[in-house]
C-alpha cells in the first residue's frame, strides 16, 4: 500500500533520484547564500521548516534549534571542548578532563575534513544557522544570565563533536574496568558474573509490523529510545521540507538532519543500541624522556608518543592542568602520565612493568600510576558516518536507507525500516573492528601485537528478513541479531514481551501502540518471587507479605502498592547480597568505585551495589550462592520488609518512582512547592528497568529513575499524518515557555501527539524571504489560491446538540480581511477596539497575529457559515501577563460573536459557541485554566461568562481599556 505524500510536500520532484546529494547544486558554491526559509509550528510548538533547497534547510534547522535550545547547544559545545567547568564549576572538571584526554574536538575536526564536499557544505550551513540564531536564543534562556555566560561560536566541525561526545560512552568501555576488578578480586571465572545491561548503556525498544498485522495493510514502525533523560530533551521533534524531500522525525539538537528516527513519507526507519563492543582499552607502559617528552612501549619497542598540556579553567576555583598523551593505540584517558622519569605501574599488578612484557593480560593489584588508552573507530579512521545523514533524508525506499547506512559508523545500531511498498529492513549498522575476543572483555597490553586491530578490516554486520508468517520484528538490546558483536546485552524480557503483545492481534493501528509502549509486566521478578515462595520459616507478617506478592500480577503500575512492596523486597535482597561474604571483595570498603586508580567519571560503571541490582535475576539463579543460602537470604529480607511495612504502609509505586532528569544547571529547576508542580517537574510514572516501559531506577540505590523513554514514536506507512510522537518535556528548551513542559502529561501517561503534515494546520512565524528566482522554485514563491473558510482544514470540529456543527479554522488574513473588517467596525464590537481601523489595518493586525507562535486566530463556522472570531494566546507572551500572576497552564482567549439573524438567531447562540471553544482549549491537557479579559464596562459579556462557569477576577488596567479578568478551570467543568 502506498501513501499519497506529494500533497504534503512543497514542490515535490519525483524525477530526482535518491542517489543525489542534498545541496549539491552546480550553479552555487558552498559558501554562497543558499536562500531563505519558512518556520511553522504546530500546536505543540514543534518546528516545521520549509526552504528553497537542502542547504537553506540545514541553515534553517540550525537557526530554529538555536532559538528553541540555545542553552542546550551551548552546553553541548562546551562539553565537546572540555570547557564546561569554566562556568559550571568543579563538578564539571571530570568530564572536561576526559574529553580533552580523549581528544574529542580534535577527532571531530579530523572527521569533518574527511567528509564529502557536499556533506561538509551541508553541515557548515547548519552551524551557520546556529550562529545566526544563538544571540536571540540566549536572550530567551535565563541560564546564560544565571552563570554570566555569552554564547560562543560554532565551528563547522562542532556538530561532529556533539555527536562524538554524546555517544562516546555508548559502547560502555568502562565496563571493562569493572570486569578487570571482578577478575582480580573474585577470580577469572567470575569476570562476567554480573553481565547484564549496565548503568552506562542505553536500552531501547523498537518494533515493526508488516502489513499482515495492521488495519491498513501497510507497515507500522514504533518504539521508544531509552536513554539518560536530559532537560531539555536529547531528541527534538522536527520537520524538514524542501523540494528534494519532506521528512519528520526526532533530531539530536546540534546535529543536522534526522539520524535515528525518521519518516520521509515514503520510508521510515528507527534504531536501537546494538550493544556491540567496538572500543578497546589498552594498558600502556609510558616513560619520560630527558627532554620532557613521553615514550610508549609498542610491539616494536619504545617510541615517542604525542604529549602536550592543557589548562582547564574552573569557575570559583584555581585552573587545573591536564596532560594529553596519545599513543599508537589511542589517547590515554586513565593515569597521570609517566612522571619523574619512571615507567607507569602495570594496570594488573604492582610488579615491575618489564616483567609483563609480552604477557597475557593477567589479573593483579590495580594501582595509582596506571595508564590506559582508548582506541575508538572515529579516532582511527577519521570517519564518523555523517555522509549517511543527508542520504537518509533523500531516501524513498528501504533500499535507499540500506545504502545510506552502509556509511554509518558510530554508535553501532540495530535498524528497522519499512516503506510504502511494504518492503522491510532489519540489519546492524556501524563500524566494528576485527580484533581478538579478549579485547571485548578487558584491558589488554598495548605492547603485545596479538591485541592489535586488523588494519582496514571490519566485522561483517548481521541482517535478517522481517517478512514471514509472524510479520513482526523486534529490537530491544537483547542477545539477538547483534549477538556476534558484543559481550553483554539486555535481558530478553522486553523483547519477548513485545513479541507476545504484538502477536495477540492482526489489526494494529497507530493509536493502539500505546498499549505496547506502556506495558509494565516485570518478568525479571520471577526468580526472586520463586525463592520467596519456598522461603522457609517465615513469621506471620512475612508470610502475609509472601501471600500478597505471590498474588501480585507482577505489573509495576503507578498506582500499585504491591509494586512498591516488591521494590522494597528487591532492595533489601540487593543489600544483603552486597554484605554477603561471597561478594565481600567487591563491596563495602573494597568497592571498586572507591579506587583512586580510576577517574571519578567512571564510578557509575565501577559501583558494586548497582551492578548487583541490575544483575539480581542472574545472581539469584546461577551458582554464586548455594540454593539454601539464597532461600535464607530472601527469607531474611521478607521478614525485614514485612516488619517495616507494618510501621510504614507502602505508597503507590508512582509516588516513589519519579523522573530525575540530568540538567546542566539543576538549581534552575522551579521550586516544586505543591503537588501539581512536582508532577510537572518530576512526574511519577509506572514501569521499571526490565519492563517494556523501561523507566530504569537503580535497584538497591534509589527508586528514582534517570533513564527511560527519551521519546516515543509511531511511524505509519499508510498515512504519515496518522503517525504519532511524544517527548518527556516539550519542543522548547526555554524554562517558563508554553512548550517547555507541555508534553510531560502526555509522556507520563503514555499518550502521543499527532504528527501534523498539513501545512494549513500549522502556524507560521515570521518567514525568511528566499533569494531564489521564482522560476527556480515556484512552490516556495507563488502565492497559494485562498481557500474559502468552509474548505479549510479544521483544528477542531464539534457537533453541539440543537445548534449545529461548529468548526474552527485558521484565519487567512488576506482572504478574510473584508469579513473581519466588517465585524470589528460595527458599533456592537466597539469593545474590540478596532472601530476606526481600515481594511488594510485589520489585515496587517491579523498578519502579525499569524506570525506569532503564541497567538492564533480562528474563524468559528456554524454549519459552514462564519459565526465568530476566536483568538487564543499564551498569557506570559501577551501584555495581559504583566497585569496578573500567570499560573502554569493558563490559556487566554478572545471572542467576537458575529450577528446572528433570521433562522440563524437561536436561543443560547453564544453559549453554544462557547461550549465548542472551551472544549477545544481543554482538549490540550497542558491547558488548565481559561483566561478572558473583556472590557469592564461590557456587562453582557461578563454575565455571559459567569453563566458558563467563569469566576470573576480583579479589574486590570491595560493601555486601551480597563478590563475584568475571569477564569474558567477544568475543575469547574468536572474535567480535573
Amino acid at each position: 500500500m502506498t501513501a499519497d505524500v506529494d500533497r504534503e510536500r512543497p514542490g515535490a520532484r519525483p524525477d530526482e533520484g535518491p542517489g543525489a546529494q542534498p545541496g549539491a547544486r552546480p550553479d552555487r558554491g558552498a559558501g554562497e547564500e543558499s536562500g531563505g526559509y519558512e518556520l511553522f509550528r504546530d500546536d505543540w510548538g514543534i518546528p516545521h521548516l520549509r526552504a528553497a533547497d537542502a542547504l537553506a534547510l540545514a541553515r534553517a534547522q540550525g537557526h530554529a534549534t538555536a532559538l528553541d535550545r540555545a542553552w542546550q547547544l551551548e552546553t553541548e559545545r562546551h562539553r565537546v571542548l572540555g570547557t564546561s567547568a569554566s562556568h559550571l564549576g568543579a563538578e564539571a572538571v571530570d568530564w572536561d578532563r576526559f574529553v580533552r584526554r580523549a581528544r574529542i574536538a580534535d577527532t571531530a575536526r579530523r572527521c569533518f575534513d574527511r567528509l564529502a564536499p557536499e556533506t561538509a557544505a551541508w553541515v557548515t550551513a547548519y552551524a551557520d544557522g546556529v550562529n545566526e540564531g544563538l544571540a536571540e536564543g540566549a536572550e530567551r534562556a535565563p541560564e546564560f544570565a544565571a552563570v554570566g555566560l555569552a554564547p560562543g561560536r560554532w565551528e563547522p566541525w562542532t556538530p561532529l563533536g556533539v555527536w562524538l561526545s554524546t555517544h562516546i560512552l555508548f559502547a560502555g568501555f568502562p565496563t571493562k574496568l569493572w570486569r578487570e576488578e571482578v577478575a582480580r578480586r573474585l577470580g577469572e571465572d567470575r569476570m562476567t558474573l554480573f553481565a547484564t545491561d549496565g548503568p552506562g548503556t542505553a536500552g531501547s525498544n523498537g518494533w515493526l509490523l508488516t502489513g499482515a498485522r495492521t488495519a491498513t495493510g501497510a507497515p507500522l514502525l514504533a518504539g521508544d529510545p531509552h536513554r539518560f533523560i536530559e532537560d531539555p530533551g536529547v531528541y527534538q521533534q522536527i520537520r524538514l521540507a524542501c523540494p528534494e524531500f519532506d521528512v519528520v522525525g526526532l533530531a539530536v539538537p546540534g546535529i543536522p538532519g534526522i539520524a535515528h528516527f525518521g519518516h520521509t513519507g515514503h520510508v521510515a526507519w528507527a534504531i536501537t543500541n546494538a550493544m556491540a563492543d567496538y572500543q578497546d582499552l589498552y594498558r600502556e607502559r609510558l616513560r619520560c624522556t630527558p627532554d620532557g617528552g613521553v615514550q610508549a612501549l609498542g610491539p616494536d619497542g619504545w617510541y615517542r608518543a604525542h604529549a602536550h598540556t592543557e589548562t582547564i579553567e574552573v569557575a570559583g576555583a584555581a585552573p587545573e592542568q591536564v596532560e594529553v598523551i596519545e599513543t599508537d593505540r589511542g589517547p590515554v584517558i586513565i593515569g597521570d602520565g609517566p612522571g619523574d622519569g619512571a615507567e607507569t605501574a602495570d594496570v594488573a599488578g604492582g610488579e615491575a612493568a618489564d616483567a609483563a612484557e609480552g604477557a597475557h593480560p593477567e589479573s593483579g593489584e590495580a594501582a595509582d600510576g596506571t595508564s590506559i588508552s582508548l582506541r575508538y573507530p572515529p579516532r582511527v579512521t577519521g570517519e564518523l558516518g555523517f555522509d549517511a545523514l543527508p542520504a537518509l533524508l533523500r531516501a524513498r525506499t528501504v533500499a535507499d536507507v540500506d545504502t545510506a547506512l552502509d556509511r554509518w559508523v558510530e554508535p553501532v545500531n540495530v535498524v528497522l525500516a519499512a516503506d510504502t511498498s511494504g518492503a522491510t529492513l532489519h540489519r546492524v549498522a556501524g563500524h566494528v573492528p576485527v580484533r581478538p575476543y579478549a579485547n571485548r572483555l578487558r584491558v589488554v597490553p598495548a605492547e603485545d601485537p596479538a591485541y592489535a586491530w586488523r588494519d582496514g578490516e571490519t566485522v561483517p554486520l548481521p541482517r535478517t528478513e522481517v517478512d514471514g508468517p509472524a510479520g513482526i520484528a523486534v529490537m530491544a538490546n537483547e542477545r539477538g541479531l547483534a549477538a556476534p558483536l558484543g559481550v553483554e546485552f539486555a535481558p530478553p524480557h522486553r523483547a519477548r514481551r513485545i513479541r507476545e503483545l504484538l502477536g495477540a492481534d492482526t489489526d494494529w493501528t497507530p493509536d493502539a501502540q500505546a498499549a505496547v509502549h506502556t506495558d509494565t509486566l516485570l518478568a525479571s521478578s520471577r526468580q526472586l518471587l520463586s525463592l520467596l515462595a519456598w522461603a522457609p520459616g517465615l513469621g506471620p507478617a512475612a508470610d502475609r507479605l509472601r501471600d500478597r506478592l505471590l498474588r501480585w500480577d507482577r505489573h509495576m503500575d503507578a498506582d500499585s502498592t504491591d509494586a512498591t512492596l516488591y521494590a522494597r523486597l528487591r532492595t533489601d535482597v540487593v543489600h544483603r547480597l552486597a554484605a554477603h561474604p561471597a561478594l565481600k571483595a567487591v563491596t563495602g570498603a573494597d568497592d571498586p568505585w572507591r579506587s583512586a586508580a580510576y577517574p571519578a567519571l567512571f564510578r557509575p560503571w565501577l559501583a558494586a551495589v548497582p551492578r548487583i541490582g541490575y544483575a539480581l535475576e542472574s545472581l539469584l539463579t546461577v551458582g554464586l550462592l548455594p540454593y539454601e543460602d539464597r532461600l535464607a537470604l530472601v527469607a531474611a529480607s521478607a521478614e525485614a520488609v514485612a516488619a517495616a511495612a507494618d510501621g510504614t504502609p507502602p505508597a503507590p509505586w508512582g509516588e516513589l518512582h519519579r523522573l530525575s532528569p540530568w540538567q546542566a544547571l539543576p538549581d534552575r529547576t522551579p521550586d516544586a512547592s505543591d503537588a501539581s508542580d512536582a508532577q510537572a517537574i518530576r512526574p511519577g510514572v509506572a514501569g521499571d528497568h526490565d519492563c517494556v516501559l523501561s523507566t530504569s531506577s537503580v535497584p538497591g540505590v534509589t527508586d528514582l529513575f534517570a533513564r527511560g523513554p527519551a521519546a516515543r514514536y509511531v511511524w505509519d506507512l499508510a498515512r504519515r499524518e496518522d503517525s504519532r510522537w511524544a517527548v518527556p518535556f516539550g519542543a522548547s528548551g526555554v524554562p517558563g515557555s508554553a512548550h517547555h513542559r507541555d508534553q510531560t502529561p502526555l509522556w507520563a501517561r503514555g499518550a502521543l501527539a499527532p504528527v501534523v503534515t498539513d501545512w494549513n494546520l500549522l502556524h507560521r512565524t515570521t518567514p525568511r524571504r528566499t533569494t531564489h528566482r521564482p522560476e527556480e522554485n515556484p512552490a516556495m514563491t507563488a502565492a497559494p489560491e485562498p481557500l474559502a473558510p468552509a474548505l479549510r482544514p479544521a483544528v477542531h470540529e464539534q457537533k453541539v446538540e440543537g445548534f449545529g456543527t461548529v468548526r474552527l479554522v485558521p484565519v487567512d488574513p488576506a482572504a478574510d480581511a473584508d469579513l473581519l473588517h466588517g465585524w470589528v467596525t460595527e458599533e456592537r464590537a466597539r469593545f474590540w477596539g478596532m472601530a476606526d481601523h481600515t481594511r488594510e489595518q485589520v489585515r496587517e493586525i491579523y498578519e502579525f497575529v499569524d506570525s506569532l507562535p503564541t497567538h492564533h486566530a480562528y474563524l468559528a463556522l456554524r454549519d459552514g457559515v462564519p459565526a465568530a472570531l476566536f483568538q487564543t494566546y499564551e498569557p506570559d507572551a501577551d501584555p495581559v501577563g504583566e497585569c496578573y500572576d500567570v499560573q502554569p497552564g493558563d490559556f487566554g482567549i478572545h471572542l467576537l460573536i458575529a450577528p446572528a439573524e433570521g433562522v440563524g438567531a437561536v436561543k443560547g447562540y453564544t453559549e453554544a459557541l462557547l461550549t465548542a471553544f472551551v472544549a477545544y482549549v481543554f482538549s490540550d491537557p497542558a491547558h488548565l485554566r481559561v483566561v478572558v479579559e473583556p472590557d469592564a464596562r461590557n456587562e453582557k459579556a461578563l454575565a455571559r461568562m459567569v453563566r458558563v462557569g467563569f469566576e470573576l477576577g480583579p479589574e486590570i488596567e491595560k493601555p486601551e481599556k480597563t478590563a475584568r479578568l475571569a477564569f474558567l478551570t477544568r475543575a469547574a467543568l468536572g474535567l480535573a
